[in-house]
């Protein structure tokens, strides 16, 4: 949300569903791991109406094809089975193929914890696509049509295929790294940890396969002060509510800008809440 203005063109590609911006009363801790190992095929076992496991699918196709999300016995890190996906490169529609998790509340003062095991079976550039969005649906507007769930992300950029941590959405700049670009054709843990702040006091870590790329203090959840800011240079009057915390988790090809096809795998995740 580095830009208010840009974001208000943009809603109909990037808006969030409504159904999702629900208070959450997550008792902590909370935990939720999943590897995908369902009795069959059919990716829809994943989803269930309690919101005790995974809550929805979002496929956003662009206009020239339409991406997909399986679940495949062709790799896996753990058990016998992965959750496949296959994003197209976007058009004039911000390509998205992602499976999203609510139903959980990671407040101010929380420590959050996010696992994830990723294949990417492409050679092509990966830049700028995003793999792990974290939101907060509450703090936006209700007056604003097309809720932009302000939240942070895991981003790939730069020329060398970095994993960062992109805030933009928050009205920061990305916490970058350029220790370990991501691996490809293999198997990749990634280990996110965050104790939550709205203030320059938050912790920030990533870890790629056990090597701790990103520690930095800095602000990782929306602030009062900035959003009233941002918000007003888009002529818009809104103070965040006082009560902020996390509420969706989004894994996958959560935004595909890249010219290239993506075609990865998920496997062995976990939030943990504390």
């Amino acid at each position: 949300m580095k830009q208010i203005k840009l974001l208000l063109i943009l809603f109909v590609v990037i808006s969030c569903n409504s159904d999702d911006t629900k208070n959450n009363n997550t008792e902590l801790p909370f935990l939720f791991e999943n590897g995908f190992e369902i009795s069959g095929d059919d990716i829809n076992e994943l989803i269930l109406p309690d919101a005790s496991s995974w809550t929805n699918i979002q496929l956003q196709d662009p206009n020239n094809g339409t991406n997909t999300i399986s679940i495949s016995t062709e790799k896996f890190s753990e058990g016998e089975k992965s959750l496949k996906i296959v994003a197209l490169p976007s058009d004039e529609i911000l390509s998205k193929a992602d499976i999203e998790k609510f139903g959980f509340r990671a407040p101010i003062g929380s420590t959050i914890k996010i696992e994830a095991d990723f294949y990417i079976n492409t050679n092509e550039d990966l830049t700028d696509l995003f793999l792990l969005d974290l939101e907060c649906c509450s703090c936006w507007d209700p007056s604003v049509p097309d809720n932009q769930c302000p939240g942070v992300r895991l981003k790939i950029g730069g020329d060398n295929e970095y994993l960062s941590i992109e805030r933009g959405k928050i009205v920061n700049s990305t916490i970058g790294q350029s220790e370990i670009s991501f691996p490809k054709f293999e198997w990749v843990n990634v280990v996110w940890e965050m104790e939550l702040s709205q203030e320059n006091t938050g912790k920030n870590k990533l870890s790629i396969n056990g090597i701790e790329v990103i520690s930095s203090e800095g602000i990782n959840m929306p602030n009062a002060e900035l959003f009233k800011e941002e918000f007003a240079s888009a002529g818009i009057d809104f103070t965040l509510p006082d009560d902020v915390f996390y509420e969706r988790i989004q894994i996958g090809a959560t935004a595909n800008p890249t010219p290239n096809t993506i075609d990865m795998y998920i496997d062995n995740f976990k939030l943990t809440i504390e």
